[in-house]
């Protein structure tokens, strides 16, 4: 009896032995996975909002490039919300994000949070949109400057006789808006178009161009041309010249090659719109994003895609990587925008009658 229970205390105590030695290599094993985790490149990419078409885009070229390197990003959305986007980021700050990727909406009133980053030592990259004085690691964005003079040479191609103008520009808070009206402005000089009406729209928000041309034509409605700051603004801006029997009439021109201005460039309602390349913009971030987070020295030739270039932001020079854009009328719809991929012929040409 006594034997028999010696043998029974002998496999219990065996048995307890295995569960231990089982438990410690689980939990072993699963401490080296959260390690490996852990040692994954981690990235913040902060949107002010997605009510303009184009960051979708931006989004999902950004987010399987970087992951294709090995990040991980985590994806906030502000809404428009300036307060809602500071505390977006405050939140990449706490996770102690490697870096953090940002399309302000205010570019100065993300200064405090930003600098925090900065302090921190997580890189900073300014997507699209310049933070000034904040010394960020990389700004990256379509030339700009470029993108208003295509804008304004196509105006005065549209208009040779020259004539009254509207200008209705985003949001006065992009630092983007003041370098597109200093291109616009000086593609104008030595024409005979004249802007008689200049407004802004706050946020972006689309309304607001369709309140600015209605101002524009209680001035006068003996015009020539607008010029809007993106293809959204666009939209609204033709509905209300399209009231007034201007719609195809006078020239229409704006950014983003959304599908909707496309589709008004070859139905007629639209004169042109600027390509901007995102997805070579938003995968060349990513990359970039994920050599600075690596230690990598983004402006020397060992980098994948060097940035060659700087510009100041006000508390010095800073890595800059500017891409070109390219002016899409109805001559070049199929060359650009179909052949490049980015919108199908079917979609482009939906309402046109063959």
């Amino acid at each position: 009896m006594k034997k028999k229970r010696g043998i029974a205390l002998l496999i219990t105590a065996l048995m307890f032995v295995l569960c231990v030695t089982g438990c410690g290599t689980q939990k072993i094993e699963t401490t080296k996975k959260e390690t490996t985790e852990e040692k994954k490149l981690q990235i913040g990419l902060s949107f002010d909002s997605f009510v303009i078409e184009r960051w979708l885009r931006d989004r999902d070229m950004f987010v399987s490039t970087a992951q294709g390197l090995g990040a991980e990003v985590n994806v906030q959305v502000a809404g428009g919300d300036v307060d809602e986007q500071i505390s977006q980021i405050e939140y990449f700050i706490q996770k102690e994000m490697d870096v953090i990727v940002i399309i302000p909406i205010d570019g100065d009133a993300l200064y405090d949070v930003v600098k925090e980053a900065k302090d921190k030592g997580i890189k900073v990259v300014c997507y699209d949109r310049m933070i000034a004085n904040v010394d960020a690691d990389l700004y990256i964005t379509i030339d700009n400057e470029m993108v208003g003079t295509l804008m304004g040479e196509a105006l005065v191609e549209a208009c040779p006789d020259g004539g009254n103008i509207f200008a209705i520009n985003g949001s006065p808070t992009d630092k983007n808006v003041e370098e597109v009206e200093l291109g616009f402005r000086k593609a104008l000089k030595g024409s005979k178009l004249k802007i008689v009406y200049t407004g802004y729209c706050d946020n972006w928000l689309a309304e607001m161009a369709a309140t600015h041309v209605n101002k524009g034509l209680e001035v006068t409605d003996d015009i020539v041309g607008v010029m809007c700051g993106n293809d959204d603004l666009a939209s609204q801006a033709v509905k209300v010249l399209a009231e007034n029997r201007l719609a195809g009439q006078v020239a229409l021109v704006a950014q983003d090659a959304d599908l909707a201005a496309c589709q008004r460039i070859v139905e007629g309602t639209q004169t042109m719109t600027v390509y901007k390349p995102i997805e070579q913009e938003a995968s060349t971030a990513a990359i970039l994003a994920v050599a600075l987070g690596n230690g990598t020295d983004i402006t020397s030739k060992d980098c994948e895609i060097p940035a060659t270039e700087t510009t100041d932001d006000g508390s010095g020079e800073i890595p800059y990587y500017k891409i070109t854009p390219i002016a899409v009328t109805a001559e070049n719809m199929d060359e650009v925008i179909v052949d490049g991929g980015f919108h199908s012929k079917e979609d482009v040409y939906l309402n046109v009658k063959e």
